[in-house]
């Protein structure tokens, strides 16, 4: 791809919202990757109007999102959809991870953390690593004992309005190392004694 059509696969990605911001585009959408191969069938399925299909679909195939198939009949456009997910990737993903490891770690903790709150924990297990590891060296000193109910409010602050509880929380952070819990307290391991670990 030429530097010149990447741009423009660019910005069909950040217009890729836009398009779907629209109910009749998104019914249409649907009913196509449903099994719907004409206008008539994406107006019925959909539950439109057939002028509504109609322009639903002139957009859609405006943005090559949904094309005819070899039958003749519409198809969902999964090929385009490869093409702009792989041109919406990080630049320090696609340049072959050029960034440092610290400027990696930053963007997965913006990510996933906003404002001092964990707004989801990630699905990939190294990225969900880098997020709790920064949890716990953001909340916990290394060689303080917190009883129970502190840690518990220490966690409770980063779950606010997210979606993941802080008992969930803590259980991470204890299978992870980052915390060590005895008879009922908890200490943050030091990191120099847990190098290489996460």
């Amino acid at each position: 791809m030429t530097a010149r059509s990447e741009v423009g696969a660019r910005s069909e990605v950040s217009a890729l919202p836009g398009l779907f911001a629209d109910e009749g585009r998104v019914r249409a959408f649907a009913a196509v990757a449903l099994g719907a191969g004409s206008a008539e069938e994406v107006a019925r399925s959909g539950g439109l109007s057939a002028r509504d299909a109609a322009a639903a679909l002139r957009r859609l195939r405006e943005y090559g999102v949904v094309t005819s198939g070899d039958g003749g009949g519409l198809v969902v456009a999964h090929a385009r959809f490869a093409e702009l997910a792989r041109v919406s990737r990080p630049a320090a993903e696609t340049a072959g991870h050029t960034g440092t490891e610290d400027d990696r770690a930053g963007l997965i903790v913006r990510t996933f953390v906003k404002d001092g709150r964990l707004v989801r924990l990630p699905a990939r297990w190294t990225r969900k690593k880098v997020v709790l590891r920064h949890i716990a060296e953001q909340t916990f000193t290394p060689g303080v004992e917190y009883p129970e109910r502190a840690v518990d409010e220490k966690l409770r602050a980063w779950c606010d309005d997210g979606d993941v509880d802080h008992v969930t929380l803590r259980r991470y952070l204890v299978d992870l190392g980052h915390l060590r819990r005895s008879g009922g307290t908890y200490r943050r391991a030091d990191p120099s004694a847990r190098a290489g670990i996460a």
